[in-house]
C-alpha cells in the first residue's frame, strides 16, 4: 500500500503539471489566433531577412540586438538605405566591413571586437558560436532547454557537445574527459572555486544579472591561464541604462531578486539575491535533492547501526552580488563588483546507543564564498585600448562531523584566497587587425586544517604559489573576411615550483563556401591549483573536495595539451557540425580521482588521454527547434605505478553520450522536450577470490567494468504575460527525470557491520518537479 500510494503521490503530481502547460499551450492558441495587427518585429528576426534578400552578413554579439525591435522596412529600399534607417532608427552603428561584410556593435561602444558570431542559435535562441571557437550565452536572449525553466548558467552548458556531468552537479562539470578543479571559472574577472548550492546541484550565479557567458573548450586566448580543460567566463552588463528595471521570483527552491538602477546619466547600480527557504519549508524538489545526496550516506537512518530517534536537518543556501558602473567620461571606465555566496548545512540526531541511553549529536557543514574586483579601462588615441583590473577571491570550507558508529569527531577547514593583479594593452591596427598583450600576477593561499578525536590527531598545513604571466597574441582577417587566424601565447613563472611554462595558444576559422566553414584549434596550458576528493565516509559519507596547491613534492604543475579539427555547414536554418579533438593531460595525482578501488589510499602521478569526436545536427523551422548531439569518446588514465603502469579507462569515462530535443515557441509560449542517454560509467568490482585473512577489499581490473546505461527525460513550459502596466510576468513548469526513471551513477564497494562486502549504488536524481513564478518591471 505504500508504494502504491507513493505512485499514486508521482502520478497526481505529473497530472498536475501536464495540466499547467496544456493550460498555457491553450490560452497562448486562443492568443494567437484572435490574429494580431501589423506591429514591430525583433530586429533578429528583421537582420535574418537582410541577409538572405541582399547576399550579405551581419556580424555581432546577441546581447547586442537582444531586446530591440523596430517597424518592418520597406522592400523598395536599397541596401544603403537599410543601413541608413536602421542607423537612425536603433542605438546601433552599422559599419560595413567588406561588400558581404557588415558590423553592428552599440553607438557608444569605442573599440570593437574583431571576433565574429558564426552561428546564431546554435542549439537554441541565446546560444551562439564565434569564429575563434568560444560558445557565447546570452541570458537575456535565452529561449527554453527541455527540464529548464530559469537560465542556469551552468545547467545550461551541460547541454553543449563534449560538456557534461558524470554525477548530474553542476558543480562537477567535466569538459572532455576533464575534471572540474581543471575549469577555469571567472566571474566578473574573479576566480570561483565555488559554483554551486545544494552540494552542486545548482548554480551559484544569479542567471537574471548575468549578462553573457562565453566557454573556451580549446583555442583558449593567451588571455586566461591556470585552466588545462576549460574557460568559462561569466559577466553582468556592462552598459548604463536609462531607465530602472527589476525583478523578482520564486520557484519550489528559493526566491530572488535583481534591480539596475542608473544613479544618473554616467553612474548604475546592479544589484542580485536570492535565498532558499528549505530551512523552513520542505518542497517536493527538496526532497528530491536531499535524497539525491543524502541516500547513501549517514544521514539515511536506515544506514546507520544505532537506533535513530530523531532527525532534524536543516540546510540553506543564499547569494548577493553587486556591480557599480562609472563612465567617467567617453573614453574611460570604472567598475567594482562584489560577490558571495552561501551553504549551510545542520545536521542534530537523537539516538540510543548499546547500552539504550540517549544521546544527541550535532554535525555541520558551511561553504562560504567572497569576491570583489576593480577594473578601469581607457580609450586612448589611435585605437589603443587599455584596462586594469585587481580581483580578491576567498572560498572557505568549514566542516564538523560527529561519527555516531565510530564515536569519533572529525573537524576540517580548507581555505583558499586568491589575489590578482592583470593589465591588458591592445591596439587596433585597422578593420582585419589587432594585436593585445599584458601582464598578471597572482597569489593563492591554501590552508588545509583538520582535527580528529579517537584516536587525536592534528594538522595544519599552509601554502602559497606567487604566479607572474606575461601574454600576447594578434587576430587577423583575410581581406575578403573567408580566413580568420588568431596566434597568441602565454609565459607564466610559477615562484615555488622555480618552473618556467610557455603556453602557445591557436584559433583558424576558414569560410569554404557560403555554408561550409573549416575551424582548428589547439593550445598548451597549465595549473598549479587542484582538488582533493575526500573519501566518502569523511563527512555524513557525502563526498568533499578540497583545494591543494603544487609543490616540489608530491603535486606537479598540471599540464595538458589538445588540438581539435572541426567542419559546419550553416545554411537555410540547418546546422551541421562535426568537431574531433585529442587532448592529452600530465602529472595529475591519483588524489584527485576520486578512485573507489584498489587505488582508493594511493599516492601517484599520471595523466589521462581523451580522443573524441562531437556531433550536432540542428534544424529550425517556423517555431520549432531540434537538434541531436552525440560524443563519441575514449579516455585511459596511465600511472607511474598504480595497474603497473599499464593504460585503464578512466574514472569519468562515458563512451557515449547523446542529447535530442525539441522546442516549440508559439507567442509567448514555449515549451521544451528532452531526451538524455549515456553509456554505463567505468567501475571496478571486487575479485571472485577474497582472502578473509585480509582487512581490505581485493579488486578485479581497475575500472574494467561498467554501470547500466543511463536515461533521463526532461520536460519544460513557460508562459509571459503582461501583468500589469509596465509589468511583465511569466510562469513556468518543469520536470526532470519525469518518468522516474532509476539511473546509477557510481557503484563502489565497502563492509558492514559484520565484515561483509556490500555493494553501494549511487543513483541520479529521480522525478523532480519545480515551478516558477516570475515579475519583471
Amino acid at each position: 500500500f505504500r508504494l502504491n500510494s507513493k505512485r499514486l503521490k508521482e502520478f497526481s503530481v505529473i497530472k498536475l503539471l501536464l495540466r499547467v502547460i496544456l493550460y498555457l499551450f491553450f490560452i497562448t492558441s486562443c492568443h494567437f489566433a484572435q490574429g494580431q495587427t501589423k506591429e514591430e518585429q525583433p530586429l533578429g528576426q528583421i537582420l535574418e531577412e537582410l541577409e538572405k534578400k541582399y547576399d550579405i552578413k551581419f556580424s555581432y554579439e546577441t546581447k547586442t540586438i537582444s531586446g530591440i525591435t523596430i517597424m518592418p522596412l520597406s522592400s523598395e529600399l536599397s541596401l544603403e538605405q537599410v543601413l541608413l534607417t536602421l542607423n537612425s532608427t536603433t542605438p546601433l552603428n552599422f559599419k560595413v566591413l567588406s561588400p558581404r561584410f557588415i558590423a553592428i556593435t552599440l553607438k557608444d561602444k569605442t573599440v570593437q571586437r574583431l571576433e565574429e558570431v558564426v552561428v546564431t542559435n546554435y542549439l537554441t535562441k541565446g546560444i551562439s558560436k564565434t569564429n575563434n571557437g568560444a560558445i557565447e550565452i546570452d541570458a537575456k536572449a535565452f529561449d527554453i532547454l527541455p527540464g529548464l525553466i530559469e537560465p542556469d548558467v551552468l545547467q545550461i552548458l551541460q547541454n553543449l557537445p563534449g560538456i557534461m556531468s558524470v554525477d548530474e552537479r553542476i558543480s562537477n562539470i567535466n569538459v572532455r574527459g576533464g575534471t572540474n578543479d581543471q575549469n577555469l571559472i571567472l566571474y566578473e574577472g574573479i576566480r570561483m572555486y565555488q559554483s554551486g548550492h545544494f552540494f552542486g546541484l545548482i548554480s551559484a550565479f544569479n542567471p537574471y544579472l548575468s549578462d553573457e557567458v562565453r566557454v573556451a573548450k580549446n583555442g583558449t586566448s593567451a588571455l586566461y591561464g591556470n585552466g588545462v580543460s576549460s574557460t568559462i567566463a561569466i559577466k553582468n552588463s556592462n552598459t548604463i541604462q536609462s531607465k530602472f528595471n527589476g525583478g523578482l521570483g520564486v520557484n519550489l527552491l528559493s526566491s530572488d531578486g535583481f534591480a539596475k538602477i542608473p544613479l544618473n546619466e554616467k553612474m548604475e547600480l546592479q544589484l542580485s539575491a536570492r535565498r532558499s527557504f528549505t530551512d523552513v519549508l520542505a518542497s517536493t524538489t527538496y526532497d528530491a535533492y536531499f535524497d539525491r545526496i543524502f541516500r547513501d550516506s549517514e544521514l539515511n537512518a536506515s544506514n546507520n547501526v544505532n537506533t535513530v530517534l530523531a532527525l532534524d536537518e536543516r540546510f540553506l543556501f543564499y547569494d548577493f552580488n553587486t556591480k557599480f558602473l562609472y563612465n567617467i567620461d567617453k573614453t574611460s571606465k570604472l567598475r567594482i563588483n562584489l560577490l558571495n555566496i552561501y551553504n549551510n548545512l545542520d545536521y542534530n540526531q537523537i539516538f540510543t546507543n548499546s547500552d539504550n541511553e540517549f544521546q544527541e549529536v550535532r554535525s555541520t557543514l558551511n561553504q562560504v564564498s567572497y569576491g570583489a574586483s576593480t577594473s578601469y579601462s581607457k580609450v586612448f588615441k589611435n585605437d589603443v585600448f587599455a584596462s586594469a583590473q585587481l580581483y580578491y577571491s576567498n572560498y572557505d570550507l568549514d566542516a564538523q562531523n560527529n561519527d555516531i558508529t565510530n564515536d569519533q569527531l572529525l573537524t576540517q577547514e580548507n581555505k583558499v584566497e586568491d589575489y590578482g593583479l592583470r593589465i591588458d594593452v591592445s591596439k587596433t591596427i585597422d578593420n582585419n587587425t589587432e594585436v593585445r598583450g599584458g601582464y598578471q600576477f597572482n597569489e593563492v593561499a591554501v590552508t588545509n586544517f583538520e582535527d580528529v578525536s579517537n584516536p587525536n590527531f592534528t594538522s595544519f598545513i599552509k601554502e602559497i604559489i606567487r604566479t607572474h604571466a606575461f601574454f600576447g597574441e594578434t587576430e587577423r582577417y583575410s581581406k575578403s573576411r573567408n580566413t580568420y587566424i588568431r596566434l597568441g601565447a602565454r609565459i607564466s613563472y610559477f615562484e615555488k615550483p622555480k618552473e618556467l611554462v610557455i603556453e602557445p595558444r591557436f584559433a583558424f576559422n576558414q569560410k569554404i563556401s557560403n555554408a561550409i566553414r573549416l575551424e582548428i584549434l589547439g593550445e598548451l596550458k597549465s595549473q598549479s591549483i587542484t582538488q582533493v576528493i575526500d573519501l566518502q565516509q569523511d563527512f555524513f559519507g557525502i563526498e568533499k573536495r578540497r583545494w591543494q596547491l603544487s609543490n616540489l613534492d608530491d603535486v606537479p604543475l598540471v599540464r595538458s595539451q589538445q588540438i581539435s579539427l572541426g567542419v559546419s555547414y550553416n545554411q537555410n536554418n540547418l546546422l551541421v557540425s562535426l568537431e574531433g579533438y585529442y587532448k592529452n593531460v600530465d602529472d595529475i595525482t591519483a588524489q584527485s580521482q576520486g578512485f573507489q578501488n584498489q587505488f582508493q589510499f594511493v599516492n601517484d602521478i599520471g595523466s589521462y588521454t581523451i580522443a573524441g569526436l562531437d556531433f550536432l545536427i540542428n534544424k529550425r523551422f517556423n517555431n520549432f527547434s531540434t537538434w541531436l548531439s552525440y560524443t563519441l569518446s575514449n579516455n585511459d588514465y596511465k600511472f607511474d605505478n598504480i595497474n603497473d603502469g599499464n593504460a585503464f579507462p578512466n574514472t569519468i569515462d562515458l563512451t557515449h553520450v547523446a542529447n535530442a530535443s525539441l522546442t516549440y515557441n508559439l507567442d509567448n509560449f514555449k515549451i521544451g522536450l528532452g531526451f538524455n542517454w549515456q553509456s554505463g560509467r567505468a567501475y571496478t568490482k571486487p575479485s571472485n577470490l577474497q582472502n578473509n585473512a585480509n582487512s581490505v577489499i581485493e579488486y578485479d581490473n581497475p575500472n574494467g567494468s561498467r554501470l547500466p546505461d543511463y536515461f533521463r527525460t526532461d520536460i519544460s513550459a513557460i508562459y509571459a504575460f503582461k501583468f500589469a502596466k509596465g509589468v511583465n510576468a511569466e510562469v513556468g513548469a518543469s520536470v526532470w527525470n519525469m518518468f522516474n526513471q532509476t539511473n546509477i551513477i557510481n557503484r563502489y564497494y565497502t563492509f558492514d557491520a559484520d565484515d561483509e562486502i556490500i555493494e553501494i549504488d549511487n543513483r541520479s536524481l529521480k522525478f523532480t518537479p519545480n515551478l516558477s513564478f516570475r515579475v519583471s518591471f
